[in-house]
């Protein structure tokens, strides 16, 4: 009987962990993990495992799991504890509808008080956008992008709850972007939206990016429901 590959064996780490540093040492190393795929979706993440390979106690692990969790990353189910999140989870029009309510309202509070720089670097994500090949490498960019518009939102709180979101889409893209047929056209919405922005232009910018992110949801739910029967095939 074969042994299963422990997903824990990509993860390396270099000497001990100073232990005020240990919580975001872990935190940051699994989230990686996580976004890339080297601990894929429905492992369960044992905190006595996590202490050993980290060299720390369970209490630093503890609170890792949890800011994970806070990040949609991670689900904590009974008997098995935290497990590594689905790519997206529950109703796919839901999930954009949230995304939608709390980006518009996270762009209004932002866009009257970016500054020049925080154009210039949105702009530079959408021109690496247009270039990069690397669906691992656009989905980051996406991320950066709209967080390079929403980042003066001054209510901290709902900044988190929109890169939870962004975290999410990241984590999908970076798994199903080639087989979904996206590229170019993604690009054209952020320049217009960017625009926008840039012209001060709350209004147009929200209705903008609500249409941008209403054609993500049509393409995505398309995509899973023709994926879904291919699924329960390999399932069986």
């Amino acid at each position: 009987m074969t042994q299963k590959p422990n997903p824990l064996s990509s993860i390396k780490v270099n000497g001990p962990i100073p232990a005020h540093l240990a919580r975001s040492v872990i935190e940051e190393t699994l989230r990686a993990a996580i976004l890339d795929g080297r601990i894929p979706c429905g492992i369960a993440l044992r905190q006595q495992d996590l202490a050993d390979l980290f060299g720390v106690s369970r209490m630093p692990v503890r609170e890792a799991l949890r800011q994970l969790e806070a990040q949609s990353l991670l689900n904590v189910i009974a008997h098995k504890g935290a497990v590594v999140a689905p790519l997206v989870q529950g109703d796919a029009a839901e999930t954009y509808e949230l995304r939608i309510l709390l980006e518009s309202e996270a762009l209004r509070r932002s866009i009257p008080l970016l500054e020049a720089a925080d154009f210039e670097q949105a702009a530079r994500y959408i021109d690496e956008l247009e270039t990069e090949h690397d669906y691992t490498e656009i989905g980051r960019l996406n991320r950066l992008f709209h967080m390079a518009l929403y980042n003066k939102a001054p209510n901290q709180r709902l900044l988190r709850l929109v890169e939870d979101g962004l975290n999410e889409e990241e984590r999908f893209l970076r798994f199903n972007l080639e087989a979904m047929g996206l590229g170019k056209l993604s690009q054209e919405d952020h320049r217009a939206l960017l625009r926008a922005a840039e012209e001060r232009d709350i209004e147009r910018s929200v209705t903008l990016l609500e249409n941008h992110l209403n054609r993500g949801v049509e393409v995505i739910t398309r995509y899973l429901e023709s994926a879904e029967p291919q699924r329960r095939k390999t399932s069986k």
